[in-house]
């Protein structure tokens, strides 16, 4: 698993936007706010989503660029983000080689196989870790103000 002090893994994934984003070409200019999920339209993934919605415009004003990502595809993200008006791109790990070079992937989760911890890295200007949140219960959302304080630190 990724820890605090290192270099977060480079990659590359399509967005809800149909574009692909690399995450060494979105460092230098700010913080990185990398929200992992569980499942598009589910309860808890829901209020993770809309709590950082909410504090957007917050984490905006720092400078902050944030992702939710998950393992549904870019054509469930859209809809999920239509729905629920997120202001920030939603990241299709489809293929899980980002949530598990993060190790955040449950091998299994009830009937499903191969889904993404919800977890939250905050990554500095130069790709480095400096604030990690992983939960291995995903009924426990994190602390979307803990999130605005840590990128706070960083700003």
């Amino acid at each position: 698993m990724v820890d605090v002090g290192e270099k977060a893994p480079d990659f590359t994934m399509p967005s809800d936007e149909g574009k692909k984003v690399t995450l060494s070409q979105e460092l230098g200019n700010g913080p990185i706010v990398l929200s992992w999920y569980v499942f598009d339209f589910t309860g808890v993934c829901t209020r993770q989503m809309c709590e950082i919605r909410d504090g957007f415009e917050a984490l905006q004003k720092l400078g902050a660029k944030v992702f939710g990502v998950s393992t549904d595809s870019a054509a469930s993200h859209k809809a999920f983000r239509a729905m629920h008006n997120l202001p920030y791109p939603l990241l299709s790990d489809w293929n899980k080689t980002v949530s598990r070079a993060y190790g955040v992937l449950y091998p299994k989760l009830g009937d499903y196989e191969g889904v993404s911890k919800r977890s939250v890295f905050i990554l500095d200007k130069a790709g480095i870790v400096r604030y990690k949140w992983v939960t291995e219960d995903p009924n426990v959302a994190p602390d979307a103000k803990a999130v605005e304080r840590e990128v706070a630190r960083l700003a």
